[in-house]
């Protein structure tokens, strides 16, 4: 049995123990593994040490940004992991109960989906956060991580699954593909035996791959080209304060702002103020020609597809709310949009109409996030339809099934 087929076949093996484990029996083994990885931090920074040496000088600064861990990072993923442990464990949850008219009883209930494989780009925090949301929801994963954070990852897997193992738990649950070439990503995408559903969590190119390939349903995501839109009626100082978070806060990560959309009322009273500051901040400003007029030291924007992760902003002026949705949902990727506003039918309509996995009314797009949203932390942003939509918590990692209840029907 070659390489991937054998980590497969032995993570299909475990997840069929892992669906009967109780909730206390699989937060016993997230506190383990949280613990674990405190106790280990230094293992895992020399590792990630490595990787940051060895990261290509040519490469963006937000991947770089991803993959860098501190003290203050690893507490963050160790905390992600105890607030999983606080979340209702969703399998076995009846969400429905009916009888018909024959008596029988019939239960819709929550049950694991079996075995997930995530593949992932340069974000070490996904190894733990995919693991521990995997492992709360009764599924065995399979892990293929990226290049750039191989010794990182390959610490993080060893650390989890050997904190697993010494206290009594089966660590085959938690999976790990140390090989980095695409070859054997191709070949994990083929073993729809074993494996349920993949779950890409990276770049456009990655989700494309993995659509392109996979043998198994795909929980995808797109990029994040999120907008924010200002409009006549809004608080003008909220509204910079929210792009300026959107945009500045963590600017490589896809719940970032890249377009900025002011309606032409209120354009020249906000646009100079909101800029500067942003421009003051290291924004670089590209904006169509109404937006250069008025802030002078606006390059032209050449898109408003472009997906920056980076300090670069597009403006674009508007002349209504109409403009701004017809605007968003062209050139957006159903991730994140947001509206600045006073006007409650202008709340209604851009909630009703902007097509997007997370819709925010006078908020910043950073709050896409599993964490934020209370799921103790995330799978990825899905942005497609089916099965799943935006932050991917514990519930979205179970399907339903029919559990029948009768006492001797027959048809």
């Amino acid at each position: 049995m070659d390489y991937i087929e054998s980590i497969c076949a032995k993570a299909k093996k475990a997840s069929e123990k892992l669906a009967a484990l109780s909730g206390e029996k699989k937060n016993a083994m997230l506190k383990a593994i949280a613990d674990s990885l405190l106790k280990n931090r230094d293992v895992i920074l020399a590792a990630n040490a490595v990787d940051i040496k060895n990261f290509p000088k040519d490469k963006n600064s937000a991947f770089l940004d991803r993959l860098i861990l501190d003290d203050k990072r690893i507490n963050a993923i160790a905390d992600g992991v105890k607030e999983i442990i606080k979340l209702d464990d969703p399998v076995g949850k009846t969400t429905a109960v009916w009888t018909v008219k024959n008596g029988l009883q019939i239960n819709k209930v929550r049950a694991p989906l079996g075995v997930i494989a995530v593949i992932y780009e340069a974000r070490p925090n996904v190894t733990v956060d995919a693991a521990a949301l995997c492992l709360k929801s009764g599924n065995a994963c399979i892990l293929r991580g990226g290049k750039e954070a191989v010794n990182t990852n390959n610490a993080l897997h060893s650390i989890m699954k050997n904190a697993l193992n010494g206290n009594t738990y089966d660590g085959e649950v938690i999976q790990f593909i140390d090989k980095t070439e695409r070859i054997y990503a191709g070949e994990l995408l083929k073993m729809n035996k074993y494996i349920d559903v993949v779950i890409p969590r990276g770049g456009e190119a990655l989700k494309n791959f993995v659509l392109e390939n996979a043998k198994m349903p795909v929980i995808a995501s797109s990029g994040g080209v999120c907008h924010i839109y200002v409009e006549k009626t809004a608080d003008l100082k909220m509204a910079s304060d929210i792009i300026f978070n959107a945009k500045t806060q963590r600017p490589g990560v896809c719940n970032a702002a890249e377009t900025l959309l002011v309606d032409a009322e209120i354009a020249e009273a906000f646009l100079p103020a909101c800029l500067k500051r942003l421009s003051e901040a290291g924004v670089e400003i590209r904006g169509c020609k109404k937006t250069r007029e008025i802030f002078k030291d606006a390059i032209i924007a050449e898109d408003f597809d472009t997906e920056y992760e980076a300090l670069i902003l597009a403006v674009k002026v508007v002349n209504n709310y109409t403009e701004a949705i017809e605007h968003i949902n062209a050139h957006n990727t159903k991730h994140s949009d947001a509206v600045v506003t006073n006007d409650e039918n202008v709340k209604r309509i851009f909630a009703q109409q902007i097509d997007a996995a997370a819709v925010y009314i006078n908020a910043s797009t950073r709050f896409t996030d599993g964490f934020e949203f209370g799921f103790g932390a995330e799978m990825a942003i899905s942005t497609q339809k089916l099965h799943a939509r935006g932050p991917i918590g514990l519930d979205a990692l179970t399907s339903e099934k029919y559990v029948v209840y009768g006492n001797g029907q027959i048809r």
